[in-house]
């Protein structure tokens, strides 16, 4: 990998308070661990308008912190169209939104680049469940699948040896 960040990945859920600042939170961290920060921007959004500016809900900040992972810091926002242009790769937490992203694409090469965020975890599940209406075990079923995917994520930009084109 070069010295300059070349991969920017959008994580995106439905409101962007639950699943997607928590795939966040959890992509940031382990890419710190794992020395690949400095190469990799980490955002997150939502396809409604629901949360604009409000923090992460305080059951998935509650349960990103039992695990060691910091979303204080994040606010949501609405994924902008130009969002798909601007990111290397959009992993979209469920099938609706990620058929909300295919719409909003311009082309061909943007599709490409949104994918199923579970596509790169070992999960036979193909989306994380919303865990907004649930409980704690909710949060934690999202973590699990979040982390798996993100260490799949990181296998695959390793793997890739940093380019553009981060492979599922």
């Amino acid at each position: 990998m070069t010295d300059n960040p070349e991969i920017r990945i959008l994580v995106v859920c439905l409101g962007n308070i639950c699943r997607s600042p928590m795939a966040h939170g959890v992509l940031e961290h382990k890419l710190a661990e794992a020395g690949l920060a400095q190469h990799v921007r980490v955002d997150s959004a939502g396809t409604g308008d629901y949360h604009i500016g409000k923090q992460a809900d305080p059951r998935a900040r509650q349960a990103a912190a039992e695990r060691g992972y910091e979303l204080d810091h994040l606010r949501a926002r609405q994924v902008d169209p130009a969002d798909l242009a601007a990111f290397d790769l959009v992993l979209a937490a469920d099938r609706e939104n990620y058929l909300d992203l295919m719409a909003l694409a311009a082309d061909a090469a943007e599709r490409e680049r949104i994918r199923m965020l579970l596509v790169y975890g070992g999960s036979t599940r193909e989306e994380v469940p919303d865990p907004y209406e649930g409980g704690t075990a909710d949060f934690d079923l999202a973590l699990d699948l979040i982390e798996d995917a993100a260490d799949g994520v990181i296998a695959a930009l390793s793997r890739d040896g940093g380019g553009r084109d981060v492979p599922a």
